[in-house]
């Protein structure tokens, strides 16, 4: 039996503010915006080609904003992910060159943290 993780609840301040922010800078398709009762907000956003996406709203769960685990993200060209986020606007660290990895770091507006890594050895990143 497979087990499959698909969706992780990122807790925001301003839904719409977060939503501008990983859509329109970070790149994350936005797949769902809905309001399935009074006061809930449903956001889901994908990255491009992850099986995984992120939820963000307004009555989904009790965490403070800002309080995700770090979270992260594998890309097969760090350099163009970070020229990517760079050219955006995203405030995004230099290329960290590790042994085991090629890592850039940046957080969204609440403060949420979020790792690309790039694997040299593995094939796509």
């Amino acid at each position: 039996m497979d087990w499959k993780l698909e969706l992780v609840f990122v807790p925001v301040s301003d839904v719409d503010r977060a939503k501008d922010f990983y859509v329109n800078k970070v790149g994350f398709n936005a797949d769902y915006d809905e309001r399935p009762t009074d006061g809930i907000r449903f956001v889901q956003l994908t990255p491009p080609g992850s099986a995984c996406s992120i939820a963000i709203g307004e009555g989904l769960n009790d965490a403070p904003p800002g309080t995700a685990p770090s979270l992260q993200i594998v890309v097969a060209d760090i350099i163009k992910a970070h020229e990517q986020l760079k050219a955006n606007g995203v405030d995004v660290s230099d290329v960290d060159i590790q042994d085991w990895g090629h890592f850039v770091y940046f957080a969204d507006p609440d403060g949420n943290k979020w790792a690309l890594q790039y694997l040299p050895q593995r094939p796509n990143g």
